[in-house]
């Protein structure tokens, strides 16, 4: 059974390959891979877009489970490129809008695909606020992968600010990479973010996100079920 994870960049690429896939292979799934969001490579495209992507994988390979990994962020609101849901979460309770956008996600996936659709191949994910949220899961971690142990007080100080990572916040100069970023100069996010994600681990992440954890249990479970009937 094969999974497709849509990314918008080669960050959430490599965290697919180098993070994602080793666990979720023993949880039912024989391949894991990540496909960038109309080929682009770096950068969301509207929905449009997305879910005719999305939509081909699942009839091109009946037995596929697809889902998506988006920055919440930088979804599209507006306009022709809008995703479904994105301007009426930014209402709605912090805790509430990726839950949101989610469920609007997976209502246009299954009327695209039809009455017969099994509603549990598509596994929608939007992440608050962004990747680099989870890299504020283990502070001290994040700070000795990178090699710049001298910022993990101001790493913590910054994750000690919220509830729970997921909740730092994503104004255009307070959004997790941005303060990254002006805590690392020259963080490259593909490799760097990658390097501590694999250092800080899956467990960490899941404890301390809330939301990303409800997913990687979410793909558990299906990988599970689905390959016990194979």
């Amino acid at each position: 059974m094969t999974l497709i994870v849509h990314v918008e960049g080669h960050t959430e690429e490599s965290f697919v390959n180098e993070v994602l896939a080793p666990h979720l292979g023993n949880h039912g799934f024989a391949t894991i891979r990540a496909g960038f969001i109309g080929g682009m490579q770096g950068g969301i495209t509207s929905w449009t877009v997305a879910q005719r992507d999305i939509v081909n994988h699942l009839r091109d390979d009946p037995t596929c489970i697809a889902t998506t990994m988006v920055d919440y962020y930088g979804l599209p609101q507006a306009g022709a490129t809008a995703w479904p849901g994105r301007a009426e979460a930014a209402e709605l309770p912090l805790g509430d809008r990726a839950d949101a956008i989610e469920r609007q996600l997976a209502a246009s996936v299954a009327q695209e695909m039809g009455t017969a659709f099994d509603p549990t191949r598509f596994v929608p994910y939007v992440m608050m606020h962004e990747f680099e949220a989870l890299l504020f899961s283990d502070c001290p971690e994040f700070a000795r992968a990178i090699d710049r142990q001298h910022v993990s007080t101001a790493l913590q100080e910054i994750r000690d600010s919220f509830a729970n990572p997921e909740e730092i916040d994503d104004s255009p100069d307070t959004a997790p990479s941005k303060r990254i970023g002006a805590l690392v100069p020259g963080y490259q996010k593909a490799t760097m973010g990658t390097l501590a994600a694999l250092e800080i681990g899956l467990q960490a992440m899941r404890d301390a996100c809330p939301h990303f954890s409800v997913w990687l249990n979410g793909l558990e479970a299906v990988g599970g079920r689905r390959g016990a009937r194979a």
